[in-house]
């Protein structure tokens, strides 16, 4: 149910754009507050425009996780870049976000090029991700380095791991959003599909540990989801999810499923845990391993697991 609005309530629509790994999903969570978006040390995790709700009594914040803009070698990593665009074409305001600990580089040049496109009609936010990892030295560069790209709207240090200044961020994009009532109910954290979140759970599960070795190669596909219906009445619900998690070849069905089959029951353990978080009730988790031949470069197989 909607709340009462106040007057002067302000909703929505920002999306954080930056190079690969620049903490743009991490920072989302740290918004929202409870976790809508996967994360990892590895570049080019996000694969979707995932969006999260931030309710504040005066305001309703959309945040768009986007999937990092980059160079790209493949089909995947084109409509991945096509993604990003579409998204910040139709946004209210733009965070732009670079780490604290890494020098502002030639990517992030490319992406200021793109920006300029939009920035006289959509305001950015120049956002410098991060800082827990960074010396007061590098981050004091960081932002004169940021600053000299281009005329940001706001120019703000942050940091999604120990809440430095995200609620500043906030204000600083809430700042920016037309005024109008909630768009989404009050409670609602997400409007993904729960298949699409849960597929990304049992994804960011199956890249930890085999980061290395097939960092892209991986997709999750759900097959069903539904209620376990031979529970005792009094016993506690159940969900059924059979998965299938898709790699490009033979060999690297072997990386993920392990020896003796180790590796795939450690996916099964760390994504169980967290998609009954997500859902709130208990689940039992079925996962099979397929070969899909170089998915990442055929347009038929990227349109069956969902690009």
């Amino acid at each position: 149910m909607f709340r009462d609005v106040p007057e002067g309530h302000r909703s929505g629509f920002a999306c954080f754009v930056g190079r690969p790994n620049a903490g743009k999903s991490t920072l989302t969570n740290a918004l929202i507050g409870q976790k809508v978006a996967i994360t990892s040390s590895r570049p080019q995790t996000t694969r979707h425009a995932i969006r999260g709700i931030l309710h504040r009594p005066d305001a309703q914040l959309v945040v768009i996780d986007t999937p990092g803009l980059h160079k790209p070698r493949t089909l995947l990593g084109s409509r991945l870049n096509d993604v990003v665009r579409e998204t910040w074409a139709e946004v209210d305001v733009i965070g732009f976000c670079v780490p604290a600990d890494q020098p502002v580089g030639r990517g992030d040049e490319f992406i200021v090029s793109e920006l300029r496109s939009v920035a006289g009609r959509t305001p950015v936010v120049g956002v410098v991700t991060k800082t827990d990892l960074a010396r007061p030295e590098q981050i004091a560069e960081r932002l004169t380095q940021l600053s000299g790209l281009m005329e940001f709207a706001d120019v703000v240090p942050c940091s999604a791991v120990d809440g430095f200044q995200v609620d500043l961020l906030a204000d600083l994009l809430v700042a920016r959003l037309p005024e109008g009532p909630p768009l989404y109910p009050d409670g609602e954290l997400t409007d993904e599909p729960e298949e699409t979140l849960v597929a990304e759970l049992i994804r960011e599960a199956a890249l930890e540990g085999v980061q290395d070795e097939l960092p892209h190669s991986i997709a999750v596909v759900i097959e069903e989801m539904i209620p376990r219906t031979d529970r005792h009445p009094k016993a506690a619900p159940m969900l059924d999810v059979h998965a299938l998690i898709y790699v490009e070849r033979s060999s690297q069905k072997g990386i993920v499923i392990g020896k003796g089959g180790a590796r795939l029951k450690q996916v099964g353990t760390d994504a169980r845990r967290q998609i009954e978080t997500l859902l709130g009730t208990k689940i039992f988790l079925e996962l099979h391993v397929k070969v899909a031949e170089n998915w990442q470069r055929d347009p038929r197989q990227l349109r069956k697991l969902g690009f």
